[in-house]
């Protein structure tokens, strides 16, 4: 069964998406065979592998019991529109709908050996629908003040959605994403986050322009800017790492050694 990983934060502009993206092609790098999920509707995920935008089925089909999540994959990705809030509104009336994309995935997570979704910036129905479908939950947080708060919020729902829904659901880390880590307050966050938020990973994800350009032109951030990705090489050694992942692990690091100056 496949390892499944909920991303997710409180709020947008988090760098979520982009931890998705990267996280998923560096897992294909090291071997294992990894889906991504679009669970946003805003669909920025779908942007991220290229998928045309008129692709069909999507995540929305799925959950409405439409299509298939096998029948939905675009290139790597489970895709999503804006129907996906439509399809949300329809799940919200029916039994059982915290189960409905773990129930969809069910073949898929024999297929792949990973399986990564990337959550809507909210709190609410999908996202616990994510959570559900997942093992483990990985929190995006900005170096921001009130990111603090967004954080144990989140935890709080990923805590009630494993004493409720998903007795197998553990907290994999936070990271502090988008971080100018020159600035005092950004320090001063990443001390918070490890004082009262225990699973804070040491990996930074450094603020940079190259996301952003590298999520326009679709392309991962290890084939745009590879010395840019050497953040996410770190941070999936650590991943690797709580995870017992140790030939991963291993891989993992020899390429962010290749690629750190000397």
């Amino acid at each position: 069964m496949a390892l499944t990983i909920a991303i997710l934060s409180q709020k947008g502009g988090t760098g979520k998406t982009t931890m998705t993206r990267s996280l998923a092609d560096i897992f294909g790098r090291v071997g294992l065979s990894t889906l991504a999920v679009d669970g946003d509707p805003q669909g920025n995920l779908s942007d991220y592998f290229d998928t045309d935008p008129e692709a069909h089925p999507t995540l929305g089909e799925v959950l409405t019991g439409q299509a298939k999540a096998v029948d939905a994959l675009h290139d790597g990705v489970i895709p999503a529109n804006l129907g996906l809030a439509e399809a949300e509104l329809v799940l919200s009336g029916k039994m059982g709908r915290e189960l409905t994309m773990r129930n969809a995935l069910r073949e898929s997570k024999r297929r792949y050996d990973a399986i990564l979704i990337d959550c809507p910036p909210t709190l609410g129905l999908l996202t616990v629908n994510a959570l559900v479908a997942a093992d483990w939950a990985l929190l995006s947080a900005e170096a921001e003040y009130f990111s603090l708060q967004g954080v144990e919020q989140a935890l709080e729902v990923v805590a009630l959605a494993s004493e409720n829904l998903n007795p197998e659901l553990d907290v994999l880390g936070v990271v502090l994403n988008i971080a100018n880590m020159r600035t005092r307050h950004a320090r001063e966050t990443l001390q918070t986050l490890k004082q009262h938020f225990p699973p804070t990973f040491e990996t930074v994800i450094r603020r940079s322009i190259a996301y952003a350009e590298s999520s326009e032109r679709a392309i991962p951030i290890l084939d745009y800017r590879p010395d840019r990705g050497v953040d996410y090489l770190r941070l999936a050694a650590e991943i690797f790492e709580r995870l017992e992942m140790s030939e991963q692990r291993e891989r993992v690091e020899a390429m962010a050694v290749e690629l750190t100056p000397a």
